[in-house]
């Protein structure tokens, strides 16, 4: 009774441990060769021997493997894709078949030398090579370019074309393009876009790069000018003489008046200059007794004015000339009416 339950362990987990078919997947390669491997779901866990055969010609053994980890997970043949291409992989009594038709699935390799030139008509000019040895008229490209790191732009190029226009670029943008190429319909199109080239940069001065990646010195210059400012920040506050050199001290104006020539550093000979000169001439200053016209009679009859200048700089005299008195010579109201008479 025990062995029947182990054989029928056995046959229900038996298909579990058995060996799972491994997929094959082939692809042309650049029209030069063709890439098959086994390894989707992992890396196998034996080394496979691979044979392969095109039409109705022999099976042929796989002379270059693929390897990972010591296993084989592909094989590189030459082949026709407009050919039934038939795989065979062969491990101990196992056996695993399987036929591709190879017209669509090919992958060229990425285009190379872009180049951008800025045209004498004033348009934004690219430029790249093939290297795959299918005719030019076979292969068809698209274009992806962006401005400024916006969003990706796509356009298709027709077959046999090698160049791509932006018209009448901005001087201030940044433009960066980059290319993938297939076999067009017209030759049996392909499924499979070959990988994006490497990317070709126009910027307002006017230079091609071929990587966008900051310097790796940007960065390390931002923390060396960091650390120096810290560092003078600290030297100004623990040292006041070469504070008070380097910044100097404004002086605030009191709110009591003061002479304005104490706030600056002038010579004693300048400052004099600002001292005020009482050396200066006198001006003599004299003092009249005013006589009304009516009550003055001239000796014959006639009427007199008398000058009242109170001033006089234009004549120079001695100090005691000016403490003296000015006699006056007054005249009565009776002989001024005799006179009438």
């Amino acid at each position: 009774m025990m062995p029947a339950r182990l054989l029928l362990l056995l046959c229900l987990i038996g298909p579990v441990f058995a060996e799972k078919s491994p997929d094959v997947d082939c692809l042309v390669v650049n029209l030069e060769y063709i890439s098959c491997t086994w390894n989707k779901t992992g890396t196998p866990e034996v080394n496979y021997t691979f044979y392969s055969k095109l039409g109705n010609d022999q099976w042929k053994i796989c002379n270059h493997y693929l390897t990972e980890n010591n296993m084989n997970i592909g094989c590189n043949q030459p082949g026709d894709r407009f050919k039934t291409f038939k795989t065979r992989l062969i491990y101990g009594n196992n056996n695993f078949e399987k036929s591709h038709e190879l017209k669509k699935q090919v992958k060229l390799n990425p285009p190379t030398n872009l180049t951008v030139l800025n045209g004498s008509d004033f348009n934004l000019w690219f430029y790249w090579n093939y290297t795959s040895p299918a005719p030019l008229h076979c292969v068809e490209s698209e274009v992806r370019f962006r401005t400024n790191n916006n969003n990706w732009d796509f356009s298709k190029v027709s077959a046999g074309i090698q160049k791509y226009c932006i018209n009448l670029p901005s001087s201030s943008s940044r433009y960066e393009l980059q290319v993938r190429n297939r076999v067009d319909d017209t030759c049996g199109e392909s499924i499979f876009w070959s990988d994006w080239s490497e990317p070709v940069v126009w910027a307002s001065n006017n230079s091609t790069y071929s990587d966008d990646s900051m310097s790796p010195w940007t960065p390390v210059m931002y923390v060396v000018g960091a650390i120096t400012l810290i560092l003078l920040a600290m030297i100004l506050l623990h040292h006041e003489r070469l504070r008070i050199i380097l910044v100097p001290v404004v002086p605030k104006p009191s709110p009591f008046l003061h002479n304005i020539e104490d706030w600056f550093q002038f010579s004693k000979g300048l400052k004099d200059n600002f001292k005020p000169n009482y050396n200066e001439r006198a001006c003599p200053v004299r003092e009249y007794n005013y006589v009304s016209q009516s009550d003055v009679v001239s000796s014959d009859g006639s009427t007199c004015s008398v000058t009242t200048d109170q001033t006089d700089c234009s004549i120079e005299q001695d100090p005691e000339d000016l403490s003296a008195p000015i006699p006056s010579n007054p005249v009565s109201s009776e002989e001024v009416q005799k006179a009438s008479v």
